[in-house]
C-alpha cells in the first residue's frame, strides 16, 4: 500500500486523487491532506481518509478546522500557513506528494518535499516553469520521481515509455482552444468573467480555466515540457486539437507519431503518476472511438491568443523569467476574475512585465532570486493597474 501526501486537497485536482483512494483501498493510503481556505471540505476529507497530519493555508480559519473535527478520536497534527502546508509536505512515511496546489504556491512545499525524499506526482506545472533551475538539481540530488500527473505531460510520458534515448523527435502539445476557441477575435472586447469560465469540455478551478481561454495554460505546458523532457523549444509545439480526446502525441526520429487518447477525464493520469510503473484496472468508461466521432486539429491563432508567444520567450530567456512570466500572469488573472482588468488587459500585463524585468535577468539564479522576481512581478502588475486606475479617474473628472 503507498502511503500519499496530498497538497491542494479541496482543489479539482486534490477531489480527484482522492476519488482514486477511494476506489483503491488496498493500493493508497493518505498521510497527510494541505488544503487553502475551504475548512467544511477538508474537515470532511480528514474524517473519511484519517491522515496523520492536515494543514489548512490560511491561518485564521484553523480554529473553525479544530472544532469541526474536535470530537475525532485520534487527533490528526493540525496546522496552518505556508508553514504548516511546507510541514504536511515532508511529513513522516508518505511515499508520494501529490502536488495539487495553484500556482507559485506550490513551489516551496514541492521542494520540501523533495529534500525530504518523497517522490512527486506533479500537478502543479509552476514548480518547473518557476522553479526549475532549483528544483531540477534537487530532484537529481536526492534521487526521488518526477511524476507528470497533468494530461498532457502525462500523454507525452506515457508514449515515451519503450523509446530509446535520442529516439525523440517532437513534442505535440495538444489545446482544446479553451472558452473562446470558436470566438472571431473581435468579439474578444466584450469578453466577462463568465464567459471565459465555460470550458467546453474540462471542468477546472478558475485560475486554471481563465489560462485556457488565454492559451496561456499551453504556453506555461511548454516550458514544463522543455524541462520534464529536455527538449529545445524549438520542437516543442502546440496544436488546437477541440475534442479533447488525443492528450498529447510525440514525433520519433524515423516520423512515428505516438499518441495517448482518452476521455477527458483528470483520474486517468493522477491514476498513472500514483501507480507508475503499473497499470490498475478501472471500471471508468471506456472510449468509443466511433462515439467520440472526428478528430480534428487547427493552427492556433497567434492573434487571438499572443499569451503562447510570450511563454516561448520567457522560456528561452531561461533564468528567473519563466517565474516572472508566471507571477505576472497569476496576479493578471487574479484581478480580471475580480473584476478590475479586462480579459484582454492580461498578455498586456505580461508583456509589459516581462519587458521590464529582461534586464535584471539572471542566467543562474538561486531560491532566493526565483522568490523575489516572483513577487517583484506581482507587484508590478498591481502597480501597473493602480495607475491605470489614477488615469481613467483624472481623464474622468475632466
Amino acid at each position: 500500500m503507498k502511503a500519499i501526501t496530498l497538497l491542494g486537497s479541496t482543489g479539482s485536482i486534490g477531489t480527484q486523487t482522492l476519488d482514486i483512494v477511494s476506489q483503491y483501498p488496498e493500493q493508497f493510503r493518505i498521510v497527510g491532506l494541505a488544503s487553502g481556505r475551504n475548512v467544511e471540505l477538508l474537515a470532511a476529507q480528514i474524517r473519511q481518509f484519517r491522515p496523520s497530519i492536515a494543514a489548512i493555508c490560511e491561518e485564521d480559519k484553523l480554529p473553525a478546522l479544530k472544532e469541526a473535527i474536535a470530537d475525532l478520536d485520534p487527533q490528526p497534527i493540525l496546522l496552518a500557513g505556508e508553514a504548516g502546508v511546507i510541514e504536511v509536505a515532508r511529513y513522516g512515511e508518505a511515499q508520494t506528494v501529490v502536488t495539487g496546489i495553484v500556482g507559485c504556491a506550490g513551489l516551496l512545499p514541492t521542494i520540501a518535499a523533495i529534500e525530504a525524499g518523497k517522490d512527486i506526482a506533479l500537478a502543479n506545472k509552476e514548480t518547473l516553469i518557476a522553479g526549475a533551475p532549483v528544483v531540477l538539481p534537487l530532484i537529481e540530488k536526492h534521487k526521488v520521481k518526477l511524476l507528470p500527473a497533468d494530461s498532457e505531460h502525462s500523454a507525452i510520458f506515457q508514449c515515451l515509455q519503450g523509446v530509446p534515448k535520442g529516439g525523440l523527435r517532437r513534442i505535440l502539445l495538444t489545446a482544446s482552444g479553451g472558452a473562446f476557441r470558436d470566438w472571431d477575435v473581435a468579439k474578444l472586447a466584450d469578453v466577462t468573467v463568465a464567459d471565459a469560465l465555460k470550458h467546453p469540455n474540462w471542468s477546472m478551478g478558475r485560475k486554471i480555466t481563465v489560462d485556457s481561454a488565454t492559451l496561456m495554460n499551453k504556453g506555461l505546458e511548454v516550458i514544463e515540457a522543455h524541462f520534464l523532457f529536455g527538449m529545445d523549444y524549438e520542437h516543442i509545439d502546440i496544436v488546437i486539437h477541440p475534442q479533447s480526446i488525443i492528450h498529447s502525441l510525440i514525433e520519433l526520429q524515423d516520423t512515428s507519431v505516438l499518441a495517448q487518447l482518452g476521455w477527458a477525464d483528470m483520474r486517468l493520469p493522477l491514476l498513472y503518476a500514483l501507480s507508475f510503473p503499473d497499470r490498475l484496472p478501472t471500471d471508468w468508461q471506456q472510449l468509443d472511438l466511433v462515439k467520440a466521432g472526428n478528430l480534428t486539429f487547427r493552427e492556433p491563432d497567434h492573434e487571438k491568443y499572443p499569451c503562447m508567444k510570450l511563454a516561448y520567450a520567457a522560456g528561452k530567456a531561461g533564468g528567473s523569467m519563466p517565474a516572472v512570466l508566471n507571477a505576472a500572469n497569476e496576479q493578471a488573472v487574479a484581478l480580471f476574475l475580480d473584476e478590475k482588468i479586462h480579459f484582454l488587459d492580461i498578455p498586456r500585463c505580461i508583456e509589459s512585465v516581462c519587458d521590464r524585468f529582461s534586464a535584471d535577468n539572471s542566467a543562474n539564479p538561486s531560491l532566493d532570486d526565483i522568490v523575489a522576481a516572483d513577487k517583484w512581478a506581482r507587484q508590478e502588475v498591481l502597480t501597473a493597474t493602480e495607475n491605470l486606475e489614477k488615469q481613467s479617474r483624472i481623464i474622468s473628472l475632466r
